[in-house]
């Protein structure tokens, strides 16, 4: 019955956002211009744009973009009044008429002066996340209705299409991929993202753009797209921040904060953060061998605390020159504890269990420098960005087994990594309705691996692991890009292509300290690549637009998919990297029509990938005890996945918003499994899984007053197949409420209850390479309370620095 209702209340929520509105034969227009600083004579970013018909009654509305510009559609014939409204400025109202002839005003440059005297009330209409389709991208504006939805990143990515977070692992992937990229303000950082995403607030974001298929101006890793988290970016005048608390509990206690701050004062702009993110998460599961009748259980309890510092500086020179630095400090601090036991059900004499307790150290840091010239032309500039990145990291462990033959043993790793990206980046609108791109880039990574262990085994291929190990990787990238983007009438095309210059190095070392032999195990990868892109516009009125886009792309492996060390093993599994695994391609074509409606819109799609040279899991016998599983990468022939995509934002009534979305991916899947034939020989079989899954989720914003709402979220994910198990299908239903207070809703409190039925688990089965099936259970039953409060007052001087990979302008990103 549940999960009747809950389908029941996301189909109807998607019938709802489709239905195109029944006035439909009135024609609606848009209001368009740029609102500039009257003293400083420059641009104001975010300010209130309010659509009132002539009772005063607000119809629609929207904010400034970062250079001061803004586009109102969906406005309906007749005369309207346009208000223009920001904090620390005197309202403008412009009467406005929207009939033939006219129905795309520009109102050219609006000046905003300083108000004298007290501020004026200021109506906010962007209190709702909205979902805008754009070229290459989606972007989900988060609006207060979704930080609700949780207290961190992680916590509300599965509320955005085509995105699920892994509750357990905190892995991200999106359209069913985990070769996904995740960025913040566009840039990648040493923090491993699963880590990352659980220590950014949600009251921190401002927007979160889902890239599936980048343009050559990007980078090209990630297979599946790229996922980009915009911060909130404060530069007002004075001394001005936000402080947010949060505290969360199922099983075990959550626990994090944040406060940032900036002060700017003529020509700098000092500006800092800190957030931390401290809780304990509590996981329990196991899985059953149906053949031999064996049952392996775990209990685990990680204990996780983690800081993040953020310092920066804006210096602007003129109005032509800007300098900004900032530097990220990360510490991270684990301790799992992890017990597990073998239950042997036809024989429990053979019992056994393992109690491994562990504690992890990690620090990053990162380092940023930018310079930015603007020529005289408006969009024309070039800039430079040079950022460096490290990463250090001590993990130590230590396994003890009880009833068990295998040896007590002890595991320490010690990881540095270090990271230096150099970027030049040209702009050049040359026409009104052309632009052209140009870049240059060098990234230089390098990474040192020592293992340590007392315990002696044989790792997949047969070779013995010895007391330590060394390993060195390093990959070096040159590249250039250039794209170039035209507009023509109601067309729009962008080409481009980006040229990469690949040299990999790597080297095991491994030295047993009793016979003193070495093993020295080189590799070598040097490659050239050409990445092209094309994206094609057609927008034959305000509410119909048609997308096409193409691209190619490259998954390398990262270094958990690489290193030759045993990244975990229980007694009956364990995980190494392929030292020789080569990079995968994809060539990627999408589609997309928007349908704008009165009260929202709908962006259907379709999508197909090409993969080359595809990286898939590989599951082997031990041939030391054939009990065991050895787990590890490997590279396999061409494959293919196509998915179809819809996704609505739609407001039914002034209370009641909607955001919508339903996904259907299918992907061919191969790999080399080994198992036993009928004489309990053991056997290599290619093996080939075709998969097909879907899912939909609806999130529902109920606004009871300006200051009180209330929101409703469901889930449902079908089955999904890899090339191990078969997952079960999934279900979730969230509820929540936030209230603001005090003087201009300074301070607000949500609070959210997740997974209200304790539905949300992951259950599955397999037959490769032995019949088995379990289940595993985390904190998903989730109550969560968050206070936020907003201080400090005055005005933006905007002078927007373009972060590198996020310089998207609405209307499609090229114009």
């Amino acid at each position: 019955m549940k999960q009747f209702l809950l389908l029941l209340l996301m189909v109807s929520s998607t019938i709802i956002s489709a239905q195109p509105n029944s006035n439909s034969d009135i024609k609606n227009g848009s209001v368009s211009g740029r609102v500039i600083d009257a003293q400083l004579n420059e641009p104001l970013p975010y300010v209130n744009i309010v659509i009132k018909d002539m009772a005063n009654k607000i119809i629609t509305g929207g904010i400034t973009n970062d250079d001061g510009t803004f586009e109102i559609q969906n406005i309906p014939e007749g005369k309207v009044i346009v208000s223009i409204q920001f904090v620390g400025f005197k309202t403008v109202d412009k009467n406005v008429t929207i009939g033939k002839g006219n129905y795309n005003p520009n109102l050219g440059d609006i000046n905003l002066e300083e108000e004298s005297t007290g501020l004026d009330e200021v109506t906010v209409v962007a209190d709702v996340s909205t979902i805008q389709q754009r070229v290459d991208r989606k972007v989900i504006t988060i609006g207060k209705d979704l930080q609700t939805a949780g207290a961190t990143a992680s916590e509300i990515m599965n509320n955005l299409p085509s995105v699920s977070v892994d509750q357990q692992s905190g892995s991200i992937s999106l359209r069913g991929n985990q070769n996904v990229r995740v960025m913040v303000d566009g840039k990648i950082s040493n923090i491993p993202a699963e880590q990352l995403l659980k220590q950014i607030p949600s009251t921190s974001i401002k927007s979160i753009e889902l890239i599936t298929n980048p343009s050559a101006k990007y980078n090209p890793e990630g297979m599946s797209g790229i996922i980009n988290i915009v911060l909130h970016k404060n530069t007002q005048l004075g001394f001005n921040g936000n402080i947010n608390v949060g505290l969360a509990y199922d099983i075990e206690p959550k626990f994090n904060s944040s406060i940032d701050a900036n002060y700017r004062n003529g020509k700098l702009n000092f500006y800092g953060s800190y957030g931390n993110n401290i809780r304990k998460n509590a996981n329990d599961g196991g899985f059953t061998r149906v053949d031999q009748q064996i049952q392996q259980n775990f209990d685990i309890l990680n204990n996780n605390k983690s800081h993040l510092f953020k310092v920066g500086l804006d210096y602007y020179l003129d109005d032509k020159n800007t300098i900004s630095v900032f530097t990220n400090l990360n510490t991270f601090t684990g301790k799992p504890i992890v017990n597990s036991e073998i239950l042997y059900l036809d024989n429990p004499s053979l019992n056994e269990s393992q109690f491994m307790t562990g504690e992890s150290e990690n620090d990053s840091q990162q380092y940023n420098f930018n310079y930015k010239h603007d020529f005289n032309e408006e969009g024309h500039n070039i800039e430079l960005e040079v950022d460096y990145n490290t990463y250090e990291g001590i993990s130590d462990t230590n396994n003890i087994f009880y009833s068990s033959q295998r040896p007590n043993f002890i595991e320490d790793t010690d990881t540095d990594r270090n990271s230096t990206t150099i970027n030049l980046d040209y702009v050049n609108p040359l026409t009104e309705t052309t632009k052209l791109e140009l870049g240059l880039e060098a990234r230089l990574f390098d990474t040192s691996i020592f293992y340590e262990s007392d315990r002696r085994e044989q790792n997949q291929f047969g070779d013995y692991i010895p007391t330590t190990t060394q390993f060195d990787y390093a990959r070096d990238i040159y590249s250039a890009y250039a794209t170039y983007g035209n507009k023509i009438e109601k067309w729009s095309y962008q080409v481009g292509v980006r040229a990469e210059t690949v040299k990999v190095n790597s080297d095991a070392f491994k030295q047993d300290l009793e016979s003193n032999e070495d093993l020295n195990i080189p590799f070598e990868n040097d490659y050239f690549q050409l990445y092209p892109s094309a994206f094609l516009t057609y927008t034959p009125s305000e509410k119909n637009s048609y997308q096409f886009s193409y691209s190619r792309r490259i998954d390398r492996p990262g270094i958990g998919q690489v290193n030759p060390l045993p990244e975990w093993s229980t007694p009956l599994i364990s995980q190494f990297g392929n030292q020789e695994l080569r990079p995968q391609f994809t060539n990627s074509i999408e589609t997309n029509y928007t349908r704008q409606f009165e009260k929202g819109s709908v962006t259907a799609g379709v999508f197909y990938r090409l993969i080359e040279d595809e990286i898939q899991q590989a599951i082997l016998i031990d041939r030391t005890d054939i009990n065991r599983l050895i787990m590890t990468n490997m590279n396999f022939d061409n494959s293919t996945s196509y998915g179809v995509e819809v996704s609505s934002s739609y407001r039914p009534t002034k209370w009641w918003s909607v955001n919508a979305s339903f996904d259907l991916f299918s992907q061919t899947q191969k790999s080399l499994a080994e198992s036993f034939d009928s004489n309990q020989d053991i056997v290599l079989n290619t093996v080939e899984v075709d998969n097909v899954a879907w899912s939909a989720r609806a999130f529902n914003n109920f606004k009871v007053s300006k200051s009180l709402s209330f929101s409703a979220f469901g889930m449902y994910r079908g089955k999904n197949k890899n090339i191990q198990f078969e997952m079960k299908d999934m279900l979730m239903v969230n509820l929540g409420m936030r209230y603001s207070f005090l003087e201009d809703n300074r301070a607000s409190f949500s609070l959210s209850y997740n997974d209200i039925f304790n539905t949300m688990y992951a259950q599955f089965e397999s037959e490769r390479p032995y019949a088995q099936f379990g289940r595993f259970n985390w904190e998903s039953q989730q109550i969560s309370a968050n206070l936020s409060y907003r201080f400090g007052g005055g005005k933006y001087r905007a002078k927007s620095r373009k972060q590198r990979d996020n310089d998207v302008k609405e209307g499609g990103g090229m114009f």
